[in-house]
């Protein structure tokens, strides 16, 4: 007996061995990254944990409130999850109040995403031809007025800390409660007989385009796209030899958009529109007789935030955590979803000085966190019954999203399940590593960080990787 007893005692003390060595071997490894020349001035925050216990392996500032850049969205996803749950979908609706066509939007970020579109082998515009082909069956020839309602959110559709320089990019588009095309109009310069012509897709006259774009015939082209003092009168300069594009911009007023674009589509289709286009919420009086309903499942936007790094899909995650905190489920805006947000955080023990959440994609410089608490937040959802779900809405090394170009490795594809992020002098990673001793949760969050910093956190989750 005595001597079974010993054996178990002396497996449990090798193994706790094991276990230091590696830990020992895996910090002097990421110890000796962080302080290569070309990293000693970049500010780190890096915490790892073994995700089947939470235990720390490996810790470095890790307490330290940093800016996130798009690791923002971890937080932002997890919380979602937390309050609207799994099961989510986002509906927009169509339908009739009287002779009036009404849009209700839902705050769905995917509405007519190229990227969701394909998945689902949709055709560009097919949401269009679905309503104009549902009021034929129900033998409406003519409409009234279109009456587009985005109040499930608010109106502040710019979020006021977002680089002013950078609001006509896709990334910092605006957010609507009714979104289409990722707010966006992709623009393609061409040059045939001297000239050179500017396409949009859609193509719509919502937008005025202005031409500044010269032909040249040596010398590498490049075009981009402006605001102009009126809303969506966008400038096009540049030059062009064969083609520049496509490349996205930003619009203003979404919902008018879509609203626009439906009209017109409506109108090819033999189905007149007679009188305005009103943004606005629906009249209580107003009994609409639903046509159409769309929906996009949260697993979706999930997928594109963490996946693809898309803004709109965080934003729009926020707002409507927010919507649904308000009794009336609308009116959703930034304010009330930091504060849901914030509350989850707190919720999980995390004190109310260690962090600060202003948007929901890391757009805003003014966001805080640290490592901890991204693995905190992490850890939390890993433990949970929706963990499978959300794991498979991060990018995959080797295979997809924004770490799909790195880890190609035999020995690393595969293997790491993450969150980048990047805006000027900041760089982050977190997520999940399979190694042969298990699972560990990292976040690695990067300020200052300079061209180098990339390959030194992609160098910290290999090592993880190697680790045993």
């Amino acid at each position: 007996m005595k001597t079974k007893i010993k054996q178990l005692l002396l497996t449990v003390v090798f193994g706790i061995w094991l276990v230091s060595a590696a830990s020992a071997g895996l910090a002097k490894r990421i110890d000796g990254i962080i302080s290569q020349s070309s990293q000693k001035k970049v500010q780190f925050s890096i915490h790892i944990i073994k995700a089947n216990s939470g235990k720390t392996v490996y810790s470095h500032n890790a307490n330290k409130a940093l800016v996130p850049a798009s690791n923002m969205k971890i937080i932002t996803t997890a919380a979602a999850l937390k309050y609207l749950g799994p099961d989510y979908e986002y509906k927009t609706e169509v339908g009739l109040c009287g002779d009036t066509l009404i849009v209700k939007g839902s705050g769905d970020p995917l509405l007519g995403d190229k990227v969701t579109d394909a998945k689902y082998g949709r055709d560009a515009g097919w949401i269009f031809e679905d309503i104009a082909a549902k009021l034929k069956q129900n033998g409406i020839k003519a409409i009234r007025d279109i009456i587009v309602d985005s109040s499930i959110f608010d109106d502040e559709r710019v979020h006021p800390n977002w680089p002013k320089k950078e609001l006509n990019r896709w990334y910092a588009c605006e957010v609507s409660g009714l979104n289409y095309n990722r707010n966006c109009i992709d623009i393609t310069t061409k040059t045939a007989g001297g000239r050179v012509d500017v396409f949009i897709e859609p193509e719509t006259d919502y937008v005025e385009i202005i031409n500044k774009v010269r032909p040249i015939q040596k010398g590498k082209s490049a075009a981009g796209a402006y605001r102009g003092q009126q809303p969506n009168k966008i400038i096009v300069r540049g030059k062009c030899k064969k083609q520049v594009g496509p490349f996205a911009v930003a619009i203003e007023r979404p919902a008018a958009f879509f609203g626009f674009l439906l009209a017109e589509n409506l109108a090819r289709a033999g189905i007149n529109t007679e009188g305005q286009l009103i943004e606005k919420t629906l009249p209580l009086d107003c009994n609409v007789r639903i046509l159409a309903e769309y929906g996009t499942p949260i697993a979706d936007c999930l997928a594109r935030c963490n996946k693809d790094s898309f803004g709109l899909a965080a934003e729009a995650l926020l707002k409507t955590i927010a919507a649904y905190t308000n009794a009336d489920k609308k009116n959703g805006g930034w304010a009330a979803g930091r504060k849901a947000i914030s509350e989850y955080l707190l919720g999980l023990g995390i004190g109310k000085d260690e962090f600060y959440i202003d948007d929901g994609s890391g757009l805003s410089s003014k966001n805080k966190l640290s490592a901890y608490i991204i693995t905190k937040v992490l850890f939390d959802v890993y433990k949970s019954k929706d963990w499978v779900l959300y794991k498979n809405s991060l990018a995959v090394g080797g295979i997809d999203g924004t770490i799909g170009k790195y880890f190609k490795e035999k020995k690393y594809k595969g293997k790491i399940f993450g969150k980048t992020g990047y805006i000027d002098g900041v760089k982050s990673f977190s997520g999940v590593c399979n190694s042969s001793g298990g699972d560990y949760i990292f976040s690695i969050l990067a300020n200052n960080a300079n061209g180098r910093t990339r390959t030194a956190i992609n160098d910290i989750a290999k090592a993880i990787v190697d680790s045993e």
